[in-house]
């Protein structure tokens, strides 16, 4: 069901999707275009001309261009380049021979033949588009065992039980297989756009969430079977605790998700449906299925560091007991040295936060970029990638002459007519997908929308992505500030308080910056990235906010559960005693299945998985552990305004009861 078509993912309004529909539906379908680029560095020899004739030739017998009915197609025949070390032809492929990852291999078998030391590179839009999905190929399967991998080391570091970490592990397989099936029905019902990045982040968000949610529940239910012998009844107990924070969690993330639904880029949009699904998806499985399988196995699972039953457990503070203390007597310290880690880290802000070009995408840049490069030291004035225009045949001479006389054009040729409309290519003089040639677009698409009545649009693959650059632009300004509003009303409805909430979205949106700041030193500095592709601002906000907020919920929910009994100061630091080791465990799986994106060879993915791991650490490891309770204790109780939580009760809730009674309200409930 997956699908990368430019016509699928843009929005149905952007001039170039309308080109690319119109290719689609003309006869002969929508052409690919390949461009063959034949070089040698000491000077063509007279064989090597006759060859790449010979090739030309002999292609376009084999794949030959569509045309209109009646009409002959002479088509143009191979250029010499004026240096006279290479030559060049341009072949266009229908799709009826297939997508352009089935013909780009024969393409390259097929010009095989040629003089020793005579280069060939195949590049053009359709080459870049085969080796682009070359990478995505089988990438499902891929990220699914190398996160099972990584999630089955982690479980069993954690638990080091040869039984435990089995338990959750096939759980969220399940979760996600039905989260698979259940996007598979959104589609086929409502025509939900899945492309191959959307499924890769679908695996990831449901092992990463529901193995965190696994983690949370485990962790309470250990603690309740240590004052509970039944261990039903435990497990009543562990999720009377546990689920109205993981449903919180849940509810936050897919509230955020589904905020993409206002976005125009249809891959962007169908990323929320999708998403939300496979949250729910591993929501209902950790609270039915993986509690079930707990409570029918006993606490034997937990073998060999078996939770006894006791009526008097000792409460020892550990780690998060003794840091807690410490952040306690050092409360601004504590706040100040925390900013300003994060505020180091946003300075990266001020790097190389430039768009990533399409040819930068690869981490080893594959023929068809190479290409690019051996095409404009050759053939300078054809360095862009073509335009394609569509107008009324009528009209063909006069949006030819005004594209000709367009700055930032090289050349200009007619095309075929056919279906009523008139094609021209256009060969922009800048290098692909950078501001030049986008400016050029932009001049050109001026020039023939100023012909009246042509109806003339201007598409092609570098119009596509900068239609896809702005489409993204306009939608991160309408998605982030809703997202913000949703997960604030989510948080206030959770902690049924106004102040608290603020808090914790302020030290989340200072956490991403820090992470989007750090990032970007490090691909700049480090990893020699050449700027950020456009997608990754809105996902790596929309992950970090929502999954981000994720551990801030768990420690706000357990600290005004506390509170209740022990007052504002013991509750928030019971709460990060309590949480602290399972809430850094879970930060630790999260941020490792995301991690799981870099070990693919595509810089985009490689973006998304380093900035939200990166993120989530930062959350885990430093907001949640000593921003936030350093924060609740100089704010004191009215963090909790205008709730009223400061003073114990006499008697906890749910207070000491006959082993009998708890079993009783357990079986009644």
């Amino acid at each position: 069901m997956t699908t990368d078509r430019a016509v699928d993912t843009l929005p149905a309004d952007a001039e170039s999707t309308k080109v690319a529909a119109l290719e689609d539906s003309l006869p002969g379908g929508e052409d690919n275009t390949f461009v063959f680029v034949y070089h040698r560095a000491g000077g063509l020899t007279d064989a090597d001309r006759a060859t790449v004739e010979r090739h030309y030739d002999t292609l376009a017998q084999r794949y030959p261009p569509k045309a209109a009915a009646g009409e002959d197609d002479e088509g143009p025949s191979a250029r010499l380049s004026a240096d006279g070390r290479a030559m060049m032809f341009t072949l266009d492929v229908s799709t009826t021979y297939g997508a352009p990852e089935a013909v780009v291999g024969p393409l390259r078998d097929a010009a095989k033949d040629r003089p020793a030391g005579l280069e060939l590179d195949v590049t053009g839009p359709a080459a870049v588009d085969g080796d682009m999905d070359a990478v995505f190929d089988g990438i499902d399967l891929q990220v699914f065992l190398t996160t099972v991998v990584v999630v089955t080391v982690l479980l069993i570091l954690t638990y080091r039980s040869p039984v435990l970490w089995f338990i959750p592990l096939v759980v969220v397989g399940a979760a996600a297989l039905t989260a698979m099936a259940t996007v598979y029905l959104l589609v086929k019902g409502f025509g939900i756009v899945v492309n191959d990045q959307n499924s890769a982040l679908l695996t990831i968000l449901v092992f990463g969430v529901g193995t965190d949610y696994a983690l949370l529940l485990i962790a309470r239910y250990r603690e309740t079977l240590h004052h509970h012998e039944n261990v039903r009844v435990a497990m009543v107990h562990a999720l009377r605790g546990a689920a109205p924070a993981i449903v919180a969690s849940a509810a936050t993330v897919v509230a955020g998700l589904l905020c993409l639904l206002v976005a125009d880029l249809n891959s962007t949009s169908g990323l929320g449906p999708i998403g939300a699904a496979g949250i729910l998806c591993a929501l209902v499985a950790m609270l039915t299925l993986f509690p079930a399988v707990l409570v029918v196995l006993g606490r034997r699972v937990f073998w060999p560091a078996i939770p006894r039953f006791s009526t008097a457990v000792e409460d020892k503070p550990g780690l998060w007991g003794r840091l807690g203390a410490t952040i306690s007597r050092r409360r601004w310290v504590a706040t100040l040295g925390s900013f300003g880690v994060l505020g180091v880290l946003a300075i990266g802000l001020t790097g190389n936060t430039g768009a990533l070009r399409e040819q930068d995408q690869f981490l080893s840049a594959p023929e068809s970029v190479t290409g690019f490069t051996v095409l404009r030291r050759h053939f300078p004035e054809l360095g862009g990638q073509p335009m394609t225009i569509f107008t009324r045949p009528a009209y063909q001479d006069r949006v030819l002459d005004v594209v000709k006389g367009t700055p930032g054009v090289a050349m200009a040729t007619p095309g075929q007519t056919s279906g009523g409309w008139a094609d021209i290519s256009v060969f922009p003089a800048d290098a692909p997908d950078t501001a030049a040639e986008y400016d050029t677009i932009k001049r050109v698409r001026t020039a023939v929308h100023a012909v009246s009545g042509a109806e003339a649009i201007v598409g092609g693959p570098s119009a596509e992505n900068l239609d896809t650059e702005v489409t993204t632009s306009r939608d991160e300004k309408l998605v982030i500030p809703l997202v913000l509003a949703v997960v604030l009303l989510v948080l206030g409805l959770l902690l049924r308080a106004i102040v608290a909430p603020l808090v914790l979205m302020a030290t989340v949106i200072v956490s991403f910056a820090a992470a989007f700041g750090g990032s970007v030193f490090i691909f700049d500095t480090i990893l020699g990235f050449k700027g950020i592709d456009y997608s990754v601002p809105l996902l790596a906000f929309l992950f970090l906010v929502a999954l981000g907020v994720d551990y801030n919920i768990f420690l706000a929910s357990r600290a005004r559960e506390e509170t209740v009994r022990l007052g504002t100061r013991e509750g928030m630091l019971k709460a990060l005693s309590a949480t602290g080791g399972v809430i850094t465990s879970a930060g630790l799986v999260l941020a490792a299945t995301f991690a799981v994106l870099t070990t693919l060879p595509l810089v985009m993915l490689i973006e998304v998985g380093f900035l939200v791991a990166f993120g989530v650490l930062l959350d885990a490891l430093l907001v949640r552990s000593v921003l936030v309770p350093a924060l609740t204790l100089l704010i004191g109780r009215r963090i909790w305004w205008p709730s009223r939580l400061s003073r114990p009760t006499a008697e906890p809730p749910n207070g000491p009861q006959s082993l009998a009674d708890e079993e009783e309200l357990a079986l009644q409930r």
